[in-house]
């Protein structure tokens, strides 16, 4: 996408970094707020818009991308509240997409829904993570291709999974305990996506909802 700069339009990227966001995806109260000429390719931001409208500073919730500094075009990464990043590994719901893509076409198997969780392990965390998958699968193959996949994509995950993230811990589900969940929480329809990052409530109505059996 290009974003239209000459539209009435002001637009702030806020690097999407842990200066700048606490561990839920909420924003501090006074960021680092770069325009447009100080943004770097290949780095994560959020974006403010201020509009002659009326709107000011405000946060769409999107992060975006820049492939193309030059010609202001963008892809969208992920959405601030969707990011896992408990000791600075970063993880973006475009590279959990990607890896789930890489390891579903290497083991040829549908992996239609995932969602993943932050955990404490001892001292330190892990990484839980909930695949939808009708076929068989060897899980501990599963799961060490999803994290090898990580690594390959986010060097900062890379590095914490040999520090403070100490362990990946994966479970297979149908998919209809997916949607069972979904129509649970009344959100069955196209216009609802499940969460591919669980915290806070919605992390313990799941885990409620997986413990009774749901599956």
């Amino acid at each position: 996408m290009k974003l239209v700069l000459n539209d009435h339009i002001f637009f702030e990227f806020v690097p999407f970094d842990d200066i700048n966001f606490d561990q839920e995806g909420n924003m501090i109260e006074n960021p680092e707020a770069l325009m447009i000429h100080e943004v770097e390719e290949g780095k994560d931001y959020a974006i403010l818009i201020s509009t002659s409208a009326g709107a000011w500073r405000y946060m769409i919730g999107d992060t975006v991308r820049f492939t193309d500094k030059e010609r202001c075009e963008i892809i969208i990464t992920g959405r601030t509240k969707h990011f896992l990043s408990l000791v600075g590994e970063h993880l973006s719901v475009d590279n959990m997409n990607r890896a789930v893509q890489m390891v579903s076409e290497e083991l040829n198997v549908s992996i239609p829904e995932f969602t993943v969780a932050g955990v404490p392990h001892g001292l330190f965390f892990g990484h839980h993570w909930y695949v939808a998958c009708d076929e068989k699968v060897d899980t501990t193959i599963l799961t060490a291709k999803i994290d090898s996949c990580l690594k390959e994509l986010n060097d900062d995950y890379a590095v914490e999974r040999n520090s403070a993230l100490k362990e990946v811990f994966l479970t297979v589900l149908p998919e209809s305990s997916f949607m069972e969940f979904m129509r649970l929480k009344g959100k069955i329809g196209g216009q609802h996506k499940f969460p591919r990052v669980m915290k806070g409530k919605m992390l313990e109505e799941w885990q409620t909802f997986i413990e009774k059996g749901h599956i």
